[in-house]
């Protein structure tokens, strides 16, 4: 049985260039207070936004400012790309992939116009959430900055 545990572990990438930050100083209580799940945030320096892992896209958001992802192990994890960004009605966002697609570490998902959204005047900073942790058991990482597909975020295993 254990080595059914760890054969089911996530490994979950930096999906961003950036800053990494505690979930709980996400300036927005639904993040900060965990009311979507246990995770983290990134503060971006620039760039796409790309798949932290290896599974399918489960969400697409009608504004673009989210995306949902499913792991092969039945993780499901929220990239929600700044704060208060559903107010942009997609502008900013364009997205490069469809729901139900295989998606692979690294792969860019979001196209985002960060000048645009400062211009707007939203928070970029960007939870990456899992959704389903109350069924998770994650190990978070100590790293304070994120290399997309490179820097280990966090590694989660089913309880």
């Amino acid at each position: 049985m254990l080595s059914n545990f760890f054969k089911s572990k996530l490994l979950i990438y930096a999906p961003l260039n950036g800053e990494i930050i505690p979930i709980e100083e996400v300036p927005d209580p639904v993040f900060s207070q965990k009311m979507m799940g246990e995770g983290l945030a990134i503060i971006p320096i620039g760039g796409k936004v790309h798949s932290p892992i290896e599974g399918t896209v489960i969400l697409l958001s009608d504004t673009k400012h989210a995306i949902g992802l499913r792991s092969k192990n039945g993780t499901e994890i929220l990239i929600h790309i700044g704060l208060e960004t559903v107010s942009l009605g997609g502008s900013g966002f364009t997205v490069l992939v469809k729901l139900d697609e295989s998606i692979s570490v690294g792969q860019p998902l979001v196209e985002v116009d960060w000048d645009l959204l400062r211009a707007q005047d939203k928070k970029i900073v960007t939870p990456i959430v899992i959704t389903n942790s109350a069924e998770r058991v994650i190990r978070f990482e100590d790293s304070k900055e994120g290399i997309v597909g490179e820097t280990l975020l966090m590694t989660v295993f089913p309880k």
